[in-house]
């Protein structure tokens, strides 16, 4: 029986709904902290140890969350997804697609460079500068949104309305990420997530927020929606400007009825989106990573997956 490891510090009702898929297919899956593991360099030696797995590696890993902390310890967390990839172990989002999500700012830089509509972005260091362009814009009647570079689930977000609002514009640890707030198509606050696994977007939902946050952990509503071709070309050519196996896309459907690219998320949720629709996503994923990324591999990822550690 082949073993995966799922990294993540809160398992969970998603890490649950992976384990059982797995184990339909007939693979063991353990959960994995990432900061429990670590290098070891030397002579005759498994360079990784992953917790659980003793000398041996998993068959591939699949990730549910990546810790925060120090740079140096986010570093390190990223090395060890790195270095699974480098010794032919699928990464399922690797660490390249979650350094590239992760950070607002590439996101948007790579949305927009691969030609993609997202809103009109500012990632700056000076805050004379940031000031000065937040007020030109809600000049012009437009209104903000100031977000830390790392973040999900809607936290530390501030819309800036006014220009009293510009008297806690704070950084994300020195940098400044504002965005122009845009406005959706309708009554209320709504935009639409769109799962996308292997090139093709398998479900959509929209996400009807109870003020302008329409993130599901911050009480939006889910209702179902039907994919056309459109919407989901969008969100298919986003995860692929940012080089994912999946994505949780978010986009909106500004007054004059145009869809933009918001977010596009590496270690999304889907319990909400589950909820409106009838995708297995948990087996969806499983069976892609098998079937794509397992199964696929060379002898040669076979010869790295089977080093064994000896002594001397």
């Amino acid at each position: 029986m082949g073993k995966i490891a799922i990294f993540t510090d809160d398992p969970g009702w998603h890490g649950k709904q992976l384990q059982r898929a797995f184990a339909n297919r007939g693979y063991s899956s353990d959960y994995v902290s990432l900061t429990e593991c670590q290098f070891r360099i030397g002579p005759g030696q498994q360079p990784l140890v992953i917790q659980g797995f003793g000398q041996a590696l998993p068959d591939a890993a699949f990730v549910r969350g990546v810790p925060g902390g120090s740079l140096e310890e986010v570093v390190l967390y990223l090395d060890i997804l790195h270095a699974l990839k480098a010794m032919a172990i699928p990464v399922y989002n690797d660490g390249n697609a979650v350094e590239r999500s992760v950070d607002k700012g590439m996101t948007s830089f790579l949305l927009h460079n691969a030609g993609l509509p997202t809103p009109l972005t500012w990632v700056l260091r000076n805050r004379a500068d940031a000031l000065a362009l937040a007020e030109n814009e809600l000049k012009k009647g437009h209104l903000l949104i100031s977000k830390p570079l790392f973040g999900s689930q809607g936290e530390g977000i501030r819309r800036i309305e006014k220009m009293t609002d510009l008297l806690w514009l704070t950084s994300s640890h020195g940098v400044y990420y504002l965005q122009r707030f845009v406005h959706c198509a309708g009554e209320g606050f709504c935009d639409n997530r769109v799962f996308v696994i292997n090139g093709r977007a398998v479900a959509a939902m929209r996400r009807r927020g109870k003020y302008w946050l329409n993130n599901v952990a911050r009480g939006a509503s889910c209702e179902r929606i039907e994919l056309n071709s459109e919407l989901a070309g969008l969100a298919v050519k986003a995860t692929t400007a940012l080089v994912m196996d999946y994505a949780g896309v978010d986009i909106i459907q500004d007054q004059d009825g145009h869809y933009t690219v918001i977010e596009v998320n590496s270690i999304p949720a889907w319990k909400g989106l589950e909820s409106v629709c009838d995708v297995n996503i948990a087996q969806s994923l499983a069976d892609d990573l098998i079937n794509r990324r397992i199964k696929n591999r060379t002898n040669t990822s076979r010869q790295f997956r089977d080093f064994s550690c000896t002594t001397e």
